[in-house]
Formats: C-alpha cells, sequence, structure tokens
C-alpha cells in the first residue's frame, strides 16, 4: 500500500506575513477589530489518510471466491486488489509494484489469500486484520508464473511456469520445496517439441497423490506425485485453455482454442469419450467440426439428483459478428447463452461444498466483465440475475463532473431514497445476495453526506456516502427533456461537440431548499425543482441567452490592487438591459440565435424526483458557437441562477423565468478597466472539438480526458483542448502566460525544455489570442458592497480568471405576490479587488470567524393542489436566510475569504482592506480551493497541481497541514477533486472508482473502528461422508502425506537462485491475525486454539508412533533371544 510522506507539520505561531515571502503590503496588516477572533484549529487537529474506495475495480485481471468466509476478491492490471463481503463490507490493497495479478487463490477459511503478478512474485495477504497487508513475497528470478493450484486444507502451493515446470512452495514459511515436476518428464517421449507453458493444475478429487497438469499445446499429463512418474498422458492436436475435473475423479473435461469441449476418462488416454462443440454446427461422421472462437474456461459442476452443469465463456461461432460477449450454461438438454454487456474477464461457480470430492451443488455464478460484475441465480428458471448492491455503477457513463457534501439537513437522504426507489429494475433473483462474509465496522460519524457524480449522457447521481459506505439514492436524466435524434445523419448541424452532447460540466446544488442547477457542454443550463408527486409539463420554459465578446484580452498588469472608485451613498447605479433573444437565422446561412440543442416542443411526464423548472441556452451569434460555461451558482432565497463563460455572464431570474443581466466581462468593468484592450476581428469558421470530457477507456494521459470545446489550439503540432482551460478555468493562467509554463504542471504537454519563450513557439502566443477573461467563480451572498455601507444587502460576487473579483448588487422585490410581478435589479457596484491567479472559491465570515452560508429557502412541495390559495403558497416563500439582517450596525464587521490560482486574501468589509495575504505556491498553481466547516471551527483547503494538499487556518491564513500526496497526472482528477466540511475530501482515481480520503486527525483515529471486517470465524463443514462399501473396498478419496514428499528430509534443498524470500510488512501483528475488536479476540483465540489443537494431534501421532515403534522392537528382541537362547556361542 502507498505510504504518505510524512506530513510536514507548521510552527502554529508562523505568520502569513512571514510565509508569504515578506510579500504582504502595509495594507494586509491585522487590526484590533480582526485580532479579536480566536483560532481553534491546530496543526495537531489535521492527519491525511485514504479512507476508503468506492466503485469497480478499474482493469480487472483476476478473480477468487471463498466458498466458507463468502469473500470475493478481485485483482486488477494496476496491482490493485477489492475484497468484497456483505454489502457495505469492502476493502482496497495495494501491490506496491504496480504489476498486474494474474490469479488470487484464497486459503479457504483460514484468513488469508495468495496473489501471483506478472512481475512474477507470488504473495501471501493476511485477511484477518481490518487492512491487509503482505506477510510473505516470493520473487521467481528463471521462471515466469503463469498458473497456480493451491488444493483445499493444504499447505502446498503448485506454481506452473511459463518453462512448462511446477514448482511447489510451502505457503506456511513462503519457501520453495526441493521437489520439482520438469516438463520434459512430464511429457517424455509424447511430442517431439515443448508442449509449451502450464495453463492448468488440479489434484484428482478422489486421490490428492495423482497431479493433472495441462499444457498450453494439448497435452494432459496426469502425474503420481509419490512415485514421480507420469501415469497417463492424454493429446489433442489444439491448444488447451483450460480444465475441469468431475467430481468422482473419473472424468476430467478440457476447454481448447477451436471451440470444442473435450471429456476424456483418466484411465482412457488414447481418445477422448466426447466432444462437444457449444456453438457449432453438427459434426458429420469423421469430419471435424467448424472451427469456433476458443472457450477461455469450462467448469464441469455436479448435482446430487439432478445433470451436471457445463458453464464456460467464449467458444462462439465465427459468423456471430457484432454478437456481444456470452456465458454458455449447459445444463441436461438445455443450452442457455447469457449475453453480457462487456467481455468476460474470468467466472467462478459457487457451490454448496468447499469439498472437491462431493456432489457440488452450484447455485450461482460469478462473472467478472471488464466494467461490470454480474452474479446468476443457478437454482431459478431462466437464470435471473441478483440485484448487485456494492457501488459498482458509478462508471455506467463516464463520470464528468463530481461534487460532495457533508453535513447535509438530515430528511435529504430519505426523500431521495424515497423517489429513487421507484426506479429500481424488475426482475431480479428472489434470494440473498450471495457474497455474504464479514462484518460491518461500527460507525462513529453520525452527519449525512452526499456525493452527485455528472456523467457523460447527461445523467445525474446522488449517493448517501455517509460513514464511509456508498448507496446510489436516485438518478437523474437531463437529456429526456431534449430532443434526441435518431441516427447520426439527422444530427442537427447547431452541435459544438461531435459526441455526448448533453455532458454534465457543473452542478450547483441548495442542499437546504433542494434546487438543483446543472450545466452541460453544450452551452445549457437546467434548473430543477424537487417534488415527490408525478407531474405532467406542457410546455417547458425555455430562455435563450446570445452572451457576445466584443475585445481580445491582452497581458494581465502587475498591479494587485486595482484602485476602487469611491461610490458614495447617492451614487446612482447603473442598470443594464439585456440583449434581446430571438431566434432566428441569418438569410446567408450563418448560424445566428439558434441553441446548440433542441427542447421537447411535446408534453414531458415527469416522475417524482427532480422536475424541471427552466431551461437556459446559449445561441449561436454570426456564425460563432456558444462558448462553454466556465463557472455556475444557484441560489433559491433569491430566485437567482448566474454563469459564465469566456464572453462574459449571465443572471436569469428563474422564478420570473428573465434574464436580468447579459454583460460581458470587458461590460462589468465599466470605465474601471484596468486593461488595454484591442478590438476583436470576428471568427469566421468553426474550429474542430478537442477532446471530451472523460473517457472510461483511456490509455495515454493525453486521450483519457475528452472535455470538448468549439475551440482548440495546437501545441508543437499536437492537438490539445482549450477546454482545459475553460472547463473548471484551472488552467487559464498557465496558458495564457506561458513564460510561466512548467512541463512538471501540465503533464500532457509534450515539454523537453524548462525554459518556454515567446520566440520559440508563435504558436504558444495563438494561445493569448484565443484565451479571454472568463468567470471562473460566482458567490451569492449578503454583504457590504461598497466602503461607505452601514447594512448588508444581497449582492453577487464574480471572480476572473485574470484575478479579478467585482461586486454585482442585487436589488431584490418583497417576497410573497410582489416577488412574481415586481423585477429584480442588478447593478455592477463598482468594487473590485485584485489577486494573483484565476480566481477559484469565495466565502465569508462572521465577525466571530464562523462561515457565513449563502441565504438559502427551506424545501417546499411545487406541486401543492390547485384549490389553495395562491397567497398561501407564496408565503411560505419566505426565504430563510441565514445571514446578517440588514439592520446589522457598522461594527459588525464581515470577513472575504477569496482564493485563488496563486494566493489567497482576507478582506475586511465594509472597509475592503486585506487584512491576511498569503501566497499559496510560487511554482506550482491551486486546482480547488474550498472554505470548509471543521471542528466548530472554519479553515482552507487548497489542492495543488504539484500535488500539495495544504490547509490554512481563517482568517489569520497560518498553515496547518502541508502533505506531497499525489502529484496531478491527468485532467481527471483536476476535474473532480473537492474537499468537503468535516475534514473529508474525494477524487475520481480512475474512470471507475471514487478514492475518498480525509484530513481530520479525528476520522483518521477513528478510521479503524469504521472499517468493516473482512475475516470472521466460521466452522468448516464436515468432510462428506465416504459410505459404508466404499469405505470397505477403498473406493473413497486417497489422502496424501504432502509434508512426506514436499518437504526438505524427502525432496532436498530447492534451488537458491530460483527464487528469493521476501518478509513483509504484515509481520507478527498478522501471524497472529490483527484483527481489532471482539471479533478479532475471537479469531485470535481461535488461531491460538487450532493451532495448539495442531501441535497436540502432532504430539499424540508422534508418541503413538513411537510407543508402536517400541512395541515392534521390544517384539523383535524377544524374538532374536528366544531364537539363540540354547545356542552356545561357537554355534553363532
Amino acid at each position: 500500500m502507498k505510504k504518505f510522506n510524512p506530513i510536514r507539520k507548521v510552527l502554529d505561531g508562523l505568520t502569513a506575513v512571514s510565509s508569504s515571502s515578506s510579500s504582504s503590503s502595509s495594507s494586509c496588516q491585522p487590526g484590533n477589530k480582526e485580532l479579536e477572533i480566536t483560532e481553534t484549529l491546530q496543526s495537531e487537529h489535521f492527519q491525511l489518510c485514504k479512507t476508503v474506495r468506492h466503485g469497480f475495480p478499474y482493469q480487472p485481471s483476476a478473480l477468487a471466491f471463498d466458498p466458507v468466509q463468502k469473500i470475493l476478491a478481485i485483482g486488477t492490471q494496476t496491482g490493485a486488489l477489492r475484497l468484497f463481503g456483505r454489502p457495505g463490507v469492502e476493502c482496497y490493497c495495494q501491490h506496491d509494484s504496480g504489476a498486474a495479478v494474474i490469479q488470487l487463490q484464497f486459503l479457504i477459511n483460514e484468513g488469508a489469500l495468495v496473489s501471483a503478478l506478472t512481475d512474477d512474485t507470488l504473495h501471501l495477504w493476511n485477511l484477518r486484520q481490518k487492512r491487509p497487508a503482505v506477510l510473505h513475497s516470493l520473487k521467481f528470478s528463471r521462471e515466469r508464473i503463469t498458473f497456480c493450484h493451491l488444493p483445499f486444507q493444504s499447505k502446498w502451493l503448485y506454481v506452473g511456469t511459463e518453462r512448462g515446470n511446477i514448482h511447489i512452495v510451502n505457503v506456511e514459511s513462503f519457501t520453495l520445496s526441493g521437489y520439482v515436476i520438469m516438463w520434459n518428464k512430464a511429457i517424455e517421449l509424447s511430442s517431439k517439441s515443448h508442449p509449451g507453458p502450464v495453463v492448468h493444475i488440479s489434484d484428482n478429487p478422489m486421490d490428492e497423490g495423482k497431479l493433472l497438469i495441462g499444457f498450453e499445446s494439448g497435452i494432459v499429463v496426469l502425474w503420481d506425485l509419490k512415485s514421480k512418474k507420469a501415469d497417463y498422458r492424454y493429446t489433442y492436436d489444439e491448444a488447451i485453455h483450460s480444465v475441469a475435473w468431475h467430481h468422482e475423479g473419473k472424468q476430467f473435461i478440457c476447454s481448447h482454442s477451436d471451440g470444442t469441449l473435450t471429456i476424456w476418462n483418466v484411465r482412457s488416454p488414447a481418445k477422448c469419450i466426447q466432444t462437444i462443440v457449444p456453438h457449432g454446427k453438427q459434426i458429420k461422421d469423421g469430419k471435424k467440426p467448424e472451427p469456433c472462437k476458443p472457450i477461455l474456461k469450462v467448469e464441469y459442476k455436479t448435482t446430487r439428483y439432478g445433470d451436471p452443469f457445463i458453464i464456460l465463456s467464449g467458444g462462439l461461432s465465427y459468423d456471430t459478428v457484432g454478437r456481444r460477449p456470452c456465458l454458455t450454461v449447459m445444463h441436461g438438454k438445455s443450452t442457455a447463452v447469457l449475453e453480457m454487456d462487456y467481455p468476460i474477464v474470468d467466472f467462478l461457480t459457487l457451490c454448496e461444498t468447499p469439498y472437491p470430492n462431493d456432489f457440488q451443488e452450484p447455485y450461482a455464478v460469478v462473472v467478472l466483465l471488464e466494467k461490470d460484475l454480474v452474479v446468476i441465480d443457478l437454482a431459478q428458471n431462466g437464470y435471473p440475475i441478483f440485484e448487485n448492491p456494492y457501488p459498482l455503477s458509478i462508471h455506467e457513463s463516464p463520470v464528468t463532473c463530481c461534487e460532495y457534501f457533508a453535513d447535509c439537513p438530515v430528511d435529504l437522504i430519505p426523500a431521495l431514497y424515497s423517489v429513487g426507489a421507484r426506479q429500481k429494475r424488475q426482475g431480479y433473483s428472489k434470494k440473498e445476495w450471495p457474497i455474504s462474509g464479514g462484518n460491518w465496522g461500527v460507525g462513529t460519524q453520525s452527519y449525512p453526506e452526499i456525493i452527485i457524480t455528472g456523467h457523460a449522457d447527461g445523467s445525474i447521481k446522488f449517493w448517501d456516502a455517509s460513514a464511509i459506505t456508498l448507496q446510489v439514492l436516485y438518478k437523474l436524466k437531463t437529456a429526456k427533456v431534449f430532443e434526441k435524434s435518431r441516427n447520426k445523419d439527422d444530427k442537427p448541424s447547431t452541435d459544438i461537440v461531435d459526441e455526448d452532447p448533453y455532458a454534465i460540466q457543473m452542478i450547483s446544488w441548495c442542499p437546504e431548499s433542494r434546487v438543483l442547477c446543472v450545466a452541460g457542454v453544450s452551452a445549457h443550463v437546467i434548473i430543477y425543482r424537487f417534488s415527490k408527486q408525478e407531474v405532467t409539463t406542457e410546455v417547458v420554459s425555455m430562455l435563450e441567452v446570445r452572451l457576445l465578446y466584443e475585445i481580445n484580452d491582452l497581458e494581465s498588469p502587475d498591479i494587485e490592487q486595482v484602485p476602487t472608485p469611491s461610490g458614495g451613498p447617492n451614487s446612482q447605479p447603473i442598470v443594464f438591459q439585456s440583449h434581446p433573444s430571438t431566434s432566428s437565422s441569418s438569410s446567408d446561412g450563418i448560424r445566428d440565435n439558434v441553441p446548440c440543442l433542441r427542447v421537447k416542443s411535446t408534453a414531458l411526464k415527469q416522475s417524482a424526483g427532480y422536475q424541471v423548472e427552466l431551461v437556459i441556452q446559449l445561441v449561436w451569434v454570426s456564425g460563432e458557437p456558444p462558448q462553454q460555461i466556465t463557472s455556475l451558482a444557484v441560489n433559491s432565497a433569491y430566485g437567482l441562477v448566474v454563469f459564465g463563460n469566456c464572453n462574459g455572464i449571465a443572471i436569469v431570474d428563474y422564478i420570473q423565468k428573465a434574464v436580468l443581466l447579459n454583460l460581458s466581462t470587458v461590460e462589468l468593468y465599466g470605465s474601471n478597466d484596468p486593461y488595454q484592450r484591442q478590438p476583436r476581428s470576428p471568427r469566421k469558421t468553426r474550429q474542430p472539438s478537442g477532446a471530451g470530457l472523460s473517457d472510461i477507456n483511456e490509455s495515454t494521459v493525453a486521450s483519457e480526458d475528452r472535455c470538448k470545446s468549439p475551440t482548440s489550439v495546437k501545441i508543437k503540432g499536437r492537438r490539445f483542448s482549450k477546454a482545459i482551460v475553460t472547463d473548471l478555468a484551472k488552467m487559464s493562467r498557465k496558458l495564457s502566460l506561458p513564460t510561466e509554463l512548467k512541463p512538471e504542471l501540465v503533464p500532457f504537454l509534450d515539454v523537453r525544455d524548462n525554459s518556454f519563450s515567446r520566440s520559440r513557439s508563435s504558436s504558444v502566443t495563438s494561445i493569448d489570442k484565443e484565451s479571454r477573461e472568463a468567470i471562473s467563480s460566482l458567490h451569492f451572498c449578503e454583504t457590504f458592497t461598497r466602503k461607505p455601507d452601514v447594512s448588508t444587502s444581497p449582492c453577487l460576487w464574480v471572480g476572473t480568471t485574470l484575478g479579478t473579483v467585482l461586486v454585482i448588487v442585487l436589488n431584490l422585490p418583497p417576497g410573497g405576490e410582489q416577488r412574481l410581478l415586481q423585477p429584480v435589479i442588478v447593478s455592477p457596484s463598482g468594487t473590485i479587488l485584485r489577486l494573483k491567479g484565476a480566481i477559484l472559491r469565495m466565502s465569508f465570515l462572521d465577525t466571530l470567524g464562523a462561515l457565513i452560508p449563502p441565504a438559502s429557502e427551506s424545501w417546499r412541495e411545487p406541486n401543492v393542489p390547485e384549490d389553495k390559495d395562491d397567497k398561501d403558497r407564496l408565503k411560505k416563500r419566505r426565504p430563510v436566510s441565514v445571514s446578517p439582517s440588514s439592520s446589522q450596525e457598522i461594527s459588525e464587521n464581515q470577513y472575504a475569504v477569496i482564493c485563488s490560482e496563486k494566493q489567497a486574501k482576507v478582506i475586511s468589509l465594509p472597509s475592503q482592506n486585506c487584512i491576511y495575504k498569503l501566497n499559496i505556491t510560487e511554482t506550482s498553481f491551486v486546482l480547488r480551493g474550498d472554505i470548509v466547516s471543521m471542528s466548530n471551527s472554519t479553515c482552507l483547503a487548497c489542492f495543488c497541481a504539484n500535488g500539495h494538499i495544504m490547509t490554512f487556518s481563517l482568517p489569520s491564513l497560518r498553515p496547518l497541514l502541508d502533505v506531497n500526496y499525489l502529484p496531478l497526472t491527468n485532467m481527471r482528477i483536476a476535474r473532480t477533486f473537492c474537499f468537503t466540511n468535516n475534514g473529508q475530501a474525494l477524487y475520481l482515481v480512475s474512470p471507475t472508482e471514487i478514492q475518498r480520503i480525509t484530513y481530520s486527525q479525528e476520522t483518521c483515529e477513528n478510521l479503524q473502528e469504521m472499517l468493516g471486517e473482512l475475516f470472521t470465524p466460521v466452522e468448516t463443514p464436515e468432510a462428506p461422508n465416504r459410505g459404508f462399501f466404499k469405505g470397505l473396498f477403498g473406493g473413497g478419496a486417497q489422502s496424501l502425506d504432502r509434508e512426506d514428499l514436499f518437504g526438505e528430509t524427502a525432496s532436498g534443498k530447492p534451488s537458491r537462485s530460483l527464487a528469493q524470500h521476501i518478509p513483509g510488512p504484515g509481520g507478527i501483528e498478522g501471524v497472529k491475525g490483527a484483527a481489532s475488536g471482539v471479533v478479532g479476540e475471537l479469531a485470535r483465540a481461535r488461531w491460538a486454539l487450532d493451532e495448539r489443537g495442531q501441535k497436540i494431534g502432532e504430539l499424540e501421532e508422534k508418541t503413538t508412533a513411537m510407543l508402536a515403534s517400541a512395541d515392534s522392537f521390544s517384539k523383535h528382541a524377544h524374538e532374536m533371544m528366544l531364537k539363540y537362547k540354547d545356542k552356545k556361542w561357537y554355534q553363532f
């Protein structure tokens, strides 16, 4: 598992002024009033650690199941190990090497697991502790591992290699035995050529002394372990993929590369007794069957009172082009072909008994697909699947964005669950989920947590993430509101993305009012209200907004503070009118005033849950497509939604369905614009899209994030999506200022030199021309808008990619009926603040330093019955404002906390004095910054592109935590990383998995208790009864003392150069089964009892043997004495 670098705790007394390299100006000195705030957060409150990983294991490669413990293990191509027990019991481990897992083998009911990797290492994992650890490793140096087999209740592991040899490993000491089965001795003269790698090893279910070895070329050998020679050799002229025994040990079945199955009698090696082609045409006499695709795996499972099951993957006919991957279940005369959504990686049949020599009684099949896990019920007609209780559907459509909310209203999760329960599919198996091992942890976190994921197909999923678990609550399909093109030719010419036009880019959610606002890649914004009642909307409300940009930006000036005009109390605000929006297309064919998507014109049936309130779309302007939205915010108390892009900003009243403000970024400044800007030439042609928002099939860093944008630029001949700039406005600063570009900060650029000058690449300068001042952050609040203000008022703070913060005043009409009739007046206040780098986050603290959340209304049912009076409904719409009251005296300060890509500032309001300033990073830039609540206090949490996670106290910006955690390797992490309250954070670690982390010391300490236990003490089922006649005539299972064969005394010492033993970090703690809690104590006691019982048993056997030996010696001595009793000495 990955170890963190030691946490660099920073001295609490270190002030933000000294840490910013003496760059603070005189205006950033705290005054007397500000010093009254007592900060309770200290360095010891912070510690960073991974908590849990959710989702489907990315790129799975191996599967194993413990039939007694009922635990499932999945290995991946990146060396990860995921273990699943009952729903809610999951565990993630990682091999340090990162090599792909070839095979997994449980030590059944022992709480241990052996993994084989492509770097030819074997690892023994101890599962008796909450965080499994490696006890031993064995590194093979001269041979490559291809197959492993560990018989039930045996400590000797058979390891097959690419050379065709078989080595034997003692899993207790993890050392090699001197006993080796060499390939040439196994096949002898039966083949003139090398038989190929070992693809199968298994012992005869009825005779442990007989080992069945399958070689890739088609040769199978039954090896006698005692006599060290082959009993039988079976030859078939097609390559073997897998072999399976009948439980009686008299027959076995092989699957081949030509789509055939061959069944062999153990004692008849000359010819197979039956050839089956499950998906081929009928075999004519003497002719070979028509070849099919290889059967990659076969299992042969018997039932006591019925026909055996033959279950296989692959083997389809070559003429079934385009057919989906299949699992075939042959039972008696019936053959069921079960189609899968993705290619099959592996499958396992779950049986009632762990003993291979008993009737297997299969009841389910676990099928591991490339992107899903399916469990099939074999006991029910039609083979229905079980409803999967694990959160493995995160990637059902690729994740394009996510948000994390901790400490939500308590009624929210039940409300979402109740509407989500109606979306459940039918037709699942009625039986309990068969993977039911382990025990839940003791949860100490009681607050509700919700994760929202946005997806490429326009869907949004709400997840219950409370107490380190994850469960899907509700799914919303935003694409339902739009007309869909039936084929590719029918696609509207106004599309600005080639695929995934409904992909979600941003989510703004108000948990208190349950108002949801989403922005998509086609420059569209949708506002939803939550309702528990179904409704049919006759006409979907729609607004079209024309955002136009007239001027090009130049470089940002070096000044940090722009002179702010002193707006007196009598100054009149200017009210801007929105641009007219009439959908039309100009006569010369240039697209103008048309949106990218078509909203449905027919009635829309909306089920309970989130229902469309308003659709807002940006339109084409004079043949130029609308730019993607870079920032979004909604406020339920004001009834407003605001969004911006690189052209400008728009504010919409979603109650009155009206555009209130539609300005370019330049117009926001008015006469106070600090930049010199040139008139721009209109773009005539549409440029091709770049890469898309996300791709589950990612293979390289450059191609794995498909953030589509209408503008793309070329750097050194490589196409590079400009949406990396606009998607979250994270990279814009770097791209617009090439002199600051560092190759380690932007790993997807092919940069071989640290310096990047304008003269070296003219294409870099073109980025300057493309880059505009985009809106990067928006925040509604009730605060002081100008210096002379004596009371707070509703306003909107706007942050841009050039580091400017502008304030827009909101003049709201009174509540009730007047809110529906009177217009909301919005006007820029003239207040301008400056920081280095693009603005990422803004928030506000009250006089005591507590976080002021934006004003919100409490949720109400929007679809109330018609017979109620309208006034009653409007009365309920009174906003529940948690902001300071408007009659607040000036003595009660507020503090604006602003975080940019480079620095953070705390500004006292209304004086607008910068009281604290911190340069967060000089060499890198901040990707995500959040102002969060923790331990009844507030702090600023930042994630930098160089991998550092940092926290700072508020308002003084003292450094509290700095950990080099995760270097930015792709844009997926940058796009999905988010902090939330109570020390929680998450990001998408792979296209299918969410990694949750905590930066709270308290959560780190409680994590051990919260984690579930994988191993629970379970009695091993009794061995099958041999029966009277089998016991009498010796027909039952033959046991083998493997110790006599494989121990050092019998087999000699192994080759020292073949494999190297490496002790694992699990150590003694692992050997003793160091699980915490009562179950751990029970496990340890059982382990000790087992060991003691085993030793007593061994001692008893040795004593009996010694008694027998002494008795035999006494008998022989007595016979000798009688024989020579009467003889003289000379007669001897």
